[in-house]
């Protein structure tokens, strides 16, 4: 059987303020494309399917179009919650979907959901693992000492017992020790929400969401499908695609992958502002690209943002690299006050706050609003 592995959809995200649901819309155009052409049988969706546990009204309806499509293809799909999701509303309406082959998850009761599929080869058990803390699995486990994420993880899989003798495929949304996160995605302190890869040794393979890099974790059989989007610039690097999973018989599974493209990419420049603005004139840049630019002017340019987005509209982040930026110089007061004018005060403070002198032409001015105002006075 042909799946294909999504996660971490993140609809109805909002980068810097910027709405991604016109670029989530066009990828998933894409997504429908890819299994049409690469005659994708199911689907498995391994969590944060939306951004918030409240999605908007416009998230809903993307995803309501996205899963009717698929139903309509006739195509299997299993949806999972994470993280970002309220399971509650994952789960919503599930017995009436899956009649129509959208398999959503219900929140965690004490077992893992499971819906068998058939094929050449023959059954093929796919289990629903929703995003679980500690806490949700203590309550169903009680007899056992459950504190961390691995324990629960654990705990969950020691109840579930898949039939080695079939193809058993595992959705879940955690975290899996080894794998290697980006800035986009929630982090943990001391690591608590950490995995065993070990929980899932009895899988054929494993579907994770979660993290935002496409990985695997010690086996080829255990995945992180990432994003189809970049969702913040540590990402800039990733390469965005849609995971095929060819299931053959037991022990035989092959994987593909299908390269996205999105309708803005994301990109860091780095220059003076004159290199800036010459750029997308020399170098063929996308103008409408997402883009994080730092500016190596020493002098800050005035509404250097309103100006470079005359060019670059969608310009998420600015900053600058310069000698004022790299030091970080402590303001002191000044000895002698009283001996100094206050032309010479504001200089002193201008360099401890800016790391350079003021040039001669900046001296005047200050100077010659100096003049004014003890004149005034």
């Amino acid at each position: 059987m042909r799946f294909l592995h999504l996660a971490d959809l993140h609809l109805g995200k909002r980068v810097n303020e910027f709405s991604m649901i016109e670029d989530q819309r066009y990828v998933l155009k894409q997504v429908l494309n890819t299994i049409e052409q690469y005659h994708i049988q199911s689907v498995l969706m391994a969590g944060d399917i939306y951004d918030k546990s409240v999605p908007s009204a416009e998230a809903v309806l993307l995803l309501n179009d996205f899963l009717t499509k698929l139903s309509q293809k006739g195509i299997q799909t299993f949806v999972i919650s994470g993280n970002h999701d309220s399971a509650e509303r994952i789960g919503f309406g599930a017995d009436i979907m899956s009649q129509a082959g959208i398999y959503m998850a219900k929140p965690y009761g004490g077992i893992v959901e499971k819906v068998t599929v058939e094929d050449e080869f023959g059954e093929i058990d796919i289990y629903l693992l929703p995003f679980v803390k500690p806490a949700t699995v203590r309550h169903f486990c009680k007899e056992e000492e459950i504190q961390t994420y691995d324990e629960a993880v654990a705990a969950v899989m020691r109840q579930t017992e898949p039939d080695k003798a079939k193809r058993n495929i595992l959705v879940a949304h955690q975290y899996v020790r080894g794998a290697v996160r980006c800035d986009s995605e929630n982090m943990s302190i001391g690591g608590i929400d950490e995995v065993s890869v070990e929980n899932f040794k009895d899988f054929d393979y494993v579907a994770l969401g979660h993290l935002h890099g496409p990985q695997h974790v010690q086996s080829e059989n255990i995945r992180y499908a990432g994003t189809l989007l970049k969702y913040s610039f540590s990402e800039v690097r990733h390469h965005k695609c849609a995971l095929i999973v060819d299931m053959g018989k037991k022990g035989d599974i092959r994987y593909e992958k299908v390269d996205i493209r999105p309708l803005h990419d994301m990109k860091e420049l780095k220059g003076t502002y004159y290199e800036l603005t010459s750029k997308c004139f020399y170098e063929g840049l996308d103008r409408k690209d997402y883009y994080h630019m730092t500016l190596t002017d020493e002098e800050d340019v005035i509404h250097a943002l309103e100006l470079l987005r005359t060019i670059y509209p969608n310009i998420m982040k600015l900053d600058y690299d310069n000698q004022r930026t790299r030091q970080n110089k402590e303001v002191m007061l000044t000895q002698n006050i009283e001996e100094k004018s206050p032309v010479d005060l504001f200089e002193e403070f201008y360099e401890m706050q800016n790391n350079l002198p003021m040039t001669e032409e900046q001296r005047e001015i200050v100077q010659e609003l100096a003049d004014k105002i003890w004149e005034v006075e």
